[in-house]
């Protein structure tokens, strides 16, 4: 009885047969990798889907939650500062403060400096009052109760007149001569060392643009152009260029450079757009008591310009994970370092992608880096000696756990994830990040040099670009003497003051020497120095 399906008879004959079923299997096997793609393009799109609202998740905490990355105290809304600390300013003029399981006794307020001048007002009480009202003896003197408040004058502004006394023969009168003065920071110019200083500090160190320090000087009567204060700042960062050229040597010199880049904007660019964007790059070296950093503008990102700065330097150089350093690190010489800290930053990300959960490899990650700062915390005061030492025996066995935990991960998670990139950014750059290990002096992260760029970064949101390629120039030069001499501990103001009254009339190397921002050559040092707490 001849076989039915669905209702059609099949083939009788064997070969009518094995080809239905060839058809059937071809058939069967079409299906198949419709299924397979269709599995394979909901995969992706899910994955993709997941991707999205990662970054999403990520975007909307930048933008409305805090960051322990980026967050600072001073970069809190200009209009509700005051309200913003009102409580803390109110609850530091106690003497305690509340802990969750008891009161803690406050330090008290720090007393004012001893070198500021006093000015003393006396009370005293009324002659009628000096007198006991118990028994009619007279009040004697037992004490006094002092309550110190600070005080401010407004900022004083004096000419200096410089008079150069003529001197002739009184008996031929072919012979006239005049007294000489100190060579000036900008030659027949009315800006003195002290005004330069002065305009050249508001800039760079409180980030107040050109054209507001001409409205302050407008509001007391002093008609200093824009035009003018910017062309003195261009000056003073040219003459600045014997400091920055030692101080380039100097760093070169010592072992252990971290760099580091950041954007800037410069409207009148041969050969650019006003909207293309430069670079200016930040080196820190020097060793730990005298520090120095160094800024230099470049038009460009590209590896030549490393190549360029770091020329004939040899010893340990300290980057980020941008590929432009490469080149640099890959000369026998230079021994290169990573940034922990961007290691970290990655998984934080990640984390933040996630909301509140606190699970998986992204927090695995997160915590294993934070054990290493844990330690690291722990050996802040440590000589490089000991702090090398301990390094092998706390923080060694942390990165061999996390090199166990990486390998596995690398192969559970999708690359293209938050999490998968941050993981490939720690196993692409383990070599670099582990290489703190080989020397107590070497730091676990960039991040001396990240500090370095801030102050441009909050300047730069004051004068949002540089106009020409000299003012970023000198803006640079101005930089590295103002952020060197922040690092030694000493008040760029006075320091400034100093270089543009001294700098014009150096003639030696010893000379230019002796202006460094760490130098302690100048009577003047002492009395610039400050605390830092």
């Amino acid at each position: 009885m001849p076989m039915e399906r669905a209702g059609t008879a099949l083939p009788e004959d064997v070969e009518a047969l094995q080809s239905l079923v060839v058809s059937l299997q071809q058939s069967h096997l079409e299906q198949q990798r419709r299924l397979d793609e269709q599995q394979a393009k909901i995969t992706h799109q899910t994955t993709l889907i997941d991707q999205l609202v990662a970054q999403i998740k990520l975007a909307r905490h930048k933008q409305f939650g805090a960051s322990s990355e980026s967050w600072s105290g001073d970069q809190m809304r200009l209009f509700n500062e005051a309200e913003a600390i009102v409580g803390e300013s109110e609850e530091s003029e106690s003497d305690t403060v509340e802990v969750s399981s008891h009161r803690r006794k406050r330090g008290g307020r720090k007393p004012l400096p001893d070198n500021l001048p006093r000015v003393e007002f006396v009370y005293e009480l009324p002659e009628s009052e000096r007198v006991c009202p118990h028994d009619g003896s007279a009040l004697q003197v037992i004490g006094e109760a002092v309550l110190e408040q600070l005080d401010i004058i407004p900022a004083q502004i004096r000419v200096l007149r410089h008079i150069r006394k003529k001197y002739a023969c009184g008996c031929c009168d072919r012979t006239i001569k005049t007294a000489t003065m100190p060579n000036q920071p900008i030659p027949k110019s009315r800006v003195s060392p002290g005004l330069l200083a002065y305009v050249v500090v508001n800039k760079f160190v409180d980030a107040l643009p050109l054209y507001r320090q001409e409205q302050i000087f407008g509001r007391i009567g002093i008609g200093l152009w824009r035009a003018n204060l910017a062309n003195w700042v261009i000056k003073a960062g040219q003459l600045v260029q014997p400091l920055i050229n030692l101080m380039r040597d100097k760093v070169l010199d010592y072992d252990i450079i971290g760099i580091d880049e950041t954007r800037v904007q410069i409207l009148k660019e041969p050969g650019k757009t006003p909207q293309s964007q430069s670079y200016l790059w930040v080196q820190r070296g020097g060793p730990p008591e005298q520090p120095l950093i160094l800024y230099d503008y470049d038009p460009s990102r590209a590896q030549t310009v490393p190549q360029r700065l770091l020329a004939g330097y040899q010893g340990y150089l300290q980057t980020d994970g941008y590929a432009g350093y490469e080149a640099v690190g890959a000369q026998p010489e230079v021994i290169q370092v990573g940034c922990f800290a961007h290691a970290r930053r990655k998984f934080d990300e990640a984390l933040k992608a996630q909301g509140k959960k606190k699970t998986g490899h992204a927090w695995r990650g997160f915590k294993l880096i934070q054990k290493l700062y844990r330690i690291e915390r722990q050996l802040t005061d440590a000589k490089p000696e000991a702090r090398y030492q301990a390094r092998q025996e706390q923080a060694r066995p942390v990165i061999d756990k996390m090199r166990d935990w990486l390998n596995g991960a690398l192969i559970e998670v999708p690359p293209a994830s938050l999490t998968g990139k941050a993981l490939n950014y720690l196993n692409n750059q383990w070599p670099k990040l582990i290489r703190y290990l080989d020397d107590g002096r070497l730091r676990v992260d960039n991040n001396l040099v990240e500090n370095a760029i801030r102050p441009f970064v909050v300047g730069r949101k004051n004068f949002l670009f540089c106009d020409t390629v000299k003012g970023a120039q000198a803006s640079a030069n101005l930089y590295s003497l103002i952020e060197t001499a922040k690092a030694n501990r000493i008040d760029p103001n006075q320091y400034l003051r100093r270089v543009f009254a001294d700098l014009p009339n150096a003639h030696t190397v010893e000379d230019i020497e002796a202006l460094l921002p760490y130098s302690t050559e100048s009577d003047n040092t002492e009395n610039i120095k400050i605390a830092v707490g």
